[in-house]
């Protein structure tokens, strides 16, 4: 099996598959309502949306940077407020967050082990850490979720 399968497997696994970790995405964000993704718990702590906006975002600009294309991450980070916390619009984040995995998984079936050593100019990391650290990302992003919706 190719390294690029290999990743594309675990990282299939913390969206919805069956992790070493247990614990997964859409699992996680399945029975939470919009309500309750908007609730902000602690002045200082993001919301559960706020968190899956963000996912999604970086999820994209890696997507991107392993494409080929130069992005650069906005002075927020992605962390924006919610204007609209309709049931709708939580359902449409959620779809977008499914619709960020697929587009990941596309980009594995075709993806070459040698571009991994692929350099991205604007910060010298390799194409290898990039796609390891947006999965990173997700998972630390998890447990805050997992936290929040505890905290609920």
């Amino acid at each position: 099996m190719s390294e690029s399968k290999r990743i594309s497997n675990l990282y299939q696994s913390i969206y919805n598959g069956n992790p070493w970790l247990e614990v997964t995405l859409a699992d996680t964000l399945e029975n939470i309502t919009a309500s309750q993704a908007y609730k902000k718990i602690n002045p200082n702590l993001n919301t559960i949306w706020e968190i899956v906006n963000h996912l999604i975002q970086w999820r994209r600009t890696i997507l991107s940077r392993v494409q080929g294309e130069i992005v650069n991450a906005p002075d927020h980070n992605y962390f924006v407020p919610v204007l609209d916390s309709s049931e709708a619009a939580w359902e449409q984040s959620l779809q977008s967050l499914a619709k960020s995995q697929e587009l990941w998984n596309a980009f594995f079936e075709n993806f070459d082990d040698a571009d991994f050593a692929k350099i991205y100019a604007s910060n010298n990391h390799t194409y290898y850490e990039h796609i390891h650290g947006i999965i990173q990302h997700d998972v630390y992003h998890l447990g805050q979720i997992v936290i929040l919706k505890k905290l609920l």
